[in-house]
């Protein structure tokens, strides 16, 4: 391998064997089966079907794709937690997988003890631990919770712990799988800080997965779109981005209005749909919510980016509105107007569905929608931006 590629995947497969439910399998079927390694109570799913790329030394490089399709799959042939069914995977230097970060944490162990643990476990000596105890503490911005048991943490600070602790870790590759997905906002900026850091001032390679395209054309050098386990289209972030949003390309004869399904939350209430219509100079978004369960004091909450994951601006209902309250079964439709002023660019909007607190999240769904080649903009403008928000 070249010294300057830091990862090379060579016509790699990666199947998985999948038995039905209802199979009997005896210690003699299970002996000869494992040398055939398929049986007639199961089945084959062939996950990745030959894969083949590499990764320059230094280099941003991110890996898209549907649920589904495989990609994290091939980050974790990439850290070495599966091995492939054929094919080659060949890295150069010190790996660090940024993959269900916090396995190793203890929940009956308080925040400051499992920093050590888990430190050790990243190779961390305990003197080591020591020297940057503090920093770890600061970036994760649990000061008065370290002396507390982790199980009293919410998975959003034990996230947050178990980041910090590994962003110290050094290595040459970095693989990144999501793990800002469940971090706040403000918390998902530092991270994305500390990402840009390492771009700009290190020669770590990095591979990041992910379903969000205003990180990839933010901080991608080159990308890939994985799509049933091959290989889909290979090239600029641009490029990647587009071929990705085609997957998902839903749009109406009004404007483009693309939709994605990187979304999560609890689900006792959610968003049905969401979209955009334009009228002259206006921008009127239209949400419908159901409910399952009845839900109190909630607020639901807009907000929108450029494509390089800045935020411009955004609004919700608890400032407009006031608290939302919804019963099971019931839905309610949310329309909203403002001054189209975002610029000849494209844009996206996040939603979240969240209770007064803030502590718990109903239904996140990034890239709602989104807004491409702002042709109905008619104004110029610095951001960040303040709109005037009309409920309709």
């Amino acid at each position: 391998m070249p010294d300057t590629i830091a990862i090379s995947v060579e016509d790699v497969k990666k199947d998985f064997y999948l038995p039905h439910e209802k199979s009997s399998r005896s210690i003699k079927s299970s002996v000869v089966n494992f040398w055939r390694k398929t049986e007639k109570g199961g089945n084959t799913q062939h996950a990745l079907k030959g894969v083949s790329f590499e990764i320059k030394k230094g280099e941003f490089f991110g890996i898209v794709g549907r649920n589904g399709s495989g990609k994290s799959t091939l980050l974790k042939l990439l850290a070495g937690i599966y091995q492939p069914t054929e094919g080659a995977i060949r890295t150069e230097g010190k790996l660090m997988p940024f993959i269900e970060l916090g396995v190793g944490f203890n929940p009956e162990l308080s925040g400051r003890e499992n920093v050590y643990l888990n430190g050790a476990l990243l190779g961390f000596s305990k003197k080591e631990i020591d020297t940057i105890y503090d920093e770890i503490v600061e970036f994760a911005e649990l000061g008065d919770f370290m002396d507390q048991k982790l199980k009293n943490y919410s998975s959003g600070m034990q996230v947050r712990l178990a980041f910090s602790v590994a962003t110290r870790a050094k290595a040459d590759i970095m693989l990144i799988d999501e793990v800002l997905a469940v971090g706040d906002a403000d918390f998902q900026r530092k991270c994305y800080d500390y990402f840009r850091k390492i771009k700009k001032d290190s020669d770590v390679t990095v591979i990041f997965v992910t379903h969000d395209m205003n990180a990839v054309r933010d901080f991608c050098d080159r990308a890939i779109v994985i799509e049933n386990g091959y290989v889909k289209r290979a090239g600029t972030p641009d490029e990647v981005a587009d071929e990705y949003l085609k997957l998902f390309n839903k749009s109406s004869d009004a404007e483009e209005v693309e939709k994605s399904t990187n979304r999560w939350g609890s689900g006792e209430v959610k968003f049905e749909e969401i979209s955009l219509k334009f009228d002259d100079n206006k921008i009127k978004l239209l949400s419908s919510i159901t409910a399952m369960d009845d839900v109190r004091d909630f607020i639901v909450d807009f907000k929108i980016y450029n494509v390089n994951g800045h935020l411009i601006t955004g609004f919700n209902t608890n400032d407009l509105l006031g608290l939302q309250t919804i019963k099971a079964g019931e839905r309610s439709d949310l329309k909203f107007s403002f001054d189209n002023v975002f610029g000849y660019r494209n844009y996206t909007i996040d939603a979240e569905i969240v209770s007064k607190d803030n502590t718990r999240v109903f239904d996140k769904w990034k890239q709602a929608a989104s807004i491409k080649d702002n042709k109905s903009a008619r104004y110029k403008v610095k951001y960040p931006v303040n709109i005037q928000v009309e409920v309709l």
